[in-house]
């Protein structure tokens, strides 16, 4: 204690001041280089002796005790603080003023009941602020008076019950937080621009905006611990901890969670359209997921280069074109692929599904609508009131459908118009009084037996040019002198004859005559030979166009398991050409299965039995 620190009055009677608290001329003042436990032990032993704190700088005195650092000491001279400006006793009978002091968990009240002036009372009706301090304390509350509301009503004189002191709650800090830090993930829903400079309002000008790779996505705002509070008997009251996000949890395929000097981010791994599912993960990838359907309100008309998948649904009137589709709701407007698959897992009510490339598959109910692939396989489980068409048509139940392929398998069909080149049908049957129609599609094989007739033709004929240079050969061996130098040629080859020197000379002028005749003879054979090649080729292609023809006819057939009311069998010939009969139109397949124009021939007609039908052409009576 220093030379200036004097005697507290009351001193001895309160066995002097604990060490914390100095006493001197200019006040009381807390040791700072004391921790607050210790300036709290210093306070409560003042006030339990009897003696308070005059002139209290409550504030400071509640900074001090309850928000200040670790002790410290100050660079230069003493840390010491004046808290209030002497020590003066507190006797009991002042303590009465205060006796309607009520503490409860979080709150302190008083009642200040108003007190007669009298010359005859021995308690003076005025109270005192620093009094309140001290009964408060004995009471327990040490901390959260609030001193302007107190002095006020003090000062006020009122009989009235107040709050005079309060706990303060914990401050709540901030939770950890993923925020957005790339703006190539927005989308963009202006309207899409032509090319003519005109706007589409059907569309969006970028729905599924794509990202780069290593473009950062987001960012996690680290948390940030809240304030501890204080009860009213100044215990620590800790502020719950804040929450806390990891960016691994959101972190899908085709991202990767990067630590930068400038924090914590997820990074994309590679280029392409990023994706969030019902969880909140985000991936990316080279295929688009949506779950907000297609609608004018969501993503309007749709034209992307990259797979799509769509958890709602198709609305009227919307196009949605694209490679591979899958859509999981209901579909009521237009699918368009260039060159995938189409997969609907709901129902297609009234809508549209083409596929240029690719096979299409509907899990649910196709009603009233248009299914096509040019080249694939269209795979329903129930159609009714549908134009269907593709290379290969798989249908579980079809009523009142118009479908044509090139192989069209249908396990219970009612009422329908179905043209192919193979039929297969489980059980067939009239729907009301609409009648089964099918049509098995015959080959126009006039061109192929026109190519069989003129080969056997030309083999005809390469026959005939045999037998006539043959019989110009005959004619020419025939001539005396051919037919003497033939014989004399032989005999000198065979050895059975000799010639003379005297005989030389004549045989040596007959070859001189004779050798222009033998050329010719020679000529006329490889004529002969050319013509037995031709005529054995002309043979062999006229068999290989029998055997083409047998084969091209014995693909058309026509198979019903089961005939269970009026069902008609016709067979119509595919008009020749290289055009595909099921790459028509919607508008066309209906003409050609309801129109007479085709070239028909009756194969079956009644309601009930079964059909096992194979195409088998006439004879050709020129073969």
């Amino acid at each position: 204690m220093s030379n200036e620190e004097t005697p507290v009055p009351g001193a001895n009677q309160a066995g002097g001041l604990a060490p914390g608290l100095l006493q001197r001329k200019e006040g009381v003042f807390f040791d700072l280089s004391l921790a607050p436990e210790q300036l709290h032990s210093a306070v409560d032993q003042l006030f339990q002796s009897g003696m308070l704190l005059a002139g209290i700088d409550y504030p400071l005195f509640l900074m001090t005790l309850y928000h200040a650092p670790a002790p410290r000491t100050a660079p230069k001279g003493e840390a010491v603080v004046r808290i209030a400006a002497s020590v003066a006793p507190f006797s009991p009978l002042r303590r009465e003023l205060y006796e309607h002091i009520k503490v409860g968990a979080e709150v302190a009240d008083c009642y200040f009941e108003a007190v007669p002036s009298s010359e005859d009372s021995r308690m003076p009706v005025a109270r005192d602020f620093d009094e309140m301090v001290a009964a408060l304390w004995l009471k327990g509350v040490y901390y959260g008076i609030d001193s302007g509301v107190v002095r006020a009503m003090i000062a006020s004189g009122k009989a009235e019950r107040i709050t005079v002191a309060r706990a303060l709650p914990p401050q709540p800090g901030r939770d950890a937080q993923l925020v957005e830090v790339s703006q190539g993930i927005h989308r963009n829903d202006a309207p899409r621009e032509r090319s003519n400079g005109r706007l589409d309002l059907l569309s969006f000008k970028n729905r599924f905006p794509q990202v780069k790779k290593h473009a950062r996505l987001l960012y996690k705002l680290p948390s940030v611990p809240g304030l501890p509070g204080h009860a009213l008997d100044g215990a620590i009251l800790p502020p719950p901890p804040p929450l806390e996000v990891e960016l691994a949890t959101v972190a899908g395929e085709g991202t990767t969670v990067e630590r930068y000097s400038d924090g914590e981010f997820l990074v994309a791994a590679l280029e392409g359209y990023l994706n969030i599912d019902e969880q909140g993960k985000i991936s990316i990838g080279n295929k688009i997921v949506s779950r907000e359907g297609v609608s004018s309100r969501t993503t309007g008309n749709l034209k992307l280069r990259a797979a799509y998948e769509e958890y709602g649904e198709v609305q009227e009137q919307r196009q949605l074109d694209g490679s591979d589709i899958t859509i999981h709701g209901h579909v009521y407007g237009r699918l368009h692929s260039q060159g995938g698959t189409i997969v609907l897992h709901s129902n297609l009510v009234g809508g549209t599904a083409v596929s240029e490339q690719g096979d299409i598959r509907v899990d649910g109910v196709a009603s009233g609508a248009v299914v096509q692939t040019r080249n694939g396989e269209v795979r329903l489980q129930r159609a009714e009131s549908c134009v269907i068409s593709g290379t290969r048509v798989v249908i579980e139940h079809a009523s009142n459908c118009d479908i044509i392929a090139d192989e069209v398998v249908i396990e219970m069909a009612l009422g329908c118009a179905v043209a192919a080149r193979t039929i297969r049908i489980g059980s067939a049957g009239a729907r009301k009084q609409i009648e089964m129609r099918a049509f098995p599609l015959v080959p126009d094989l006039s061109l192929l037996e026109q190519k069989i007739t003129d080969s056997v033709v030309r083999a005809a004929q390469y026959g005939q040019m045999q037998r006539k240079r043959q019989q110009e050969i005959d004619a020419i061996a025939q001539l005396p002198e051919v037919r003497s130098y033939l014989t004399l040629a032989g005999q000198l080859r065979r050895g059975e004859l000799v010639l003379q020197p005297a005989q030389q000379a004549p045989y040596d002028k007959l070859a001189a005559r004779i050798a222009p005749v033998l050329k010719e003879v020679a000529r006329l054979r490889v004529e002969v030979k050319q013509s037995e090649i031709l005529q054995a080729q002309m043979l062999a292609l006229a068999e290989e166009g029998r055997s083409q023809r047998a084969a091209t006819a014995g693909q058309s057939r026509c198979v019903l398991g089961l005939v269970d009311g009026d069902t008609i069998v016709r067979s119509m010939v595919v008009p020749p050409g290289q055009a595909r009969v099921y790459d028509l139109g919607p508008k066309e397949i209906k003409a050609l299965l309801h129109s007479a124009v085709p070239v028909t021939q009756m194969v079956f007609a009644d309601s009930s039995g079964s059909l096992d039908w194979t195409y088998s052409p006439p004879p050709l009576d020129t073969i």
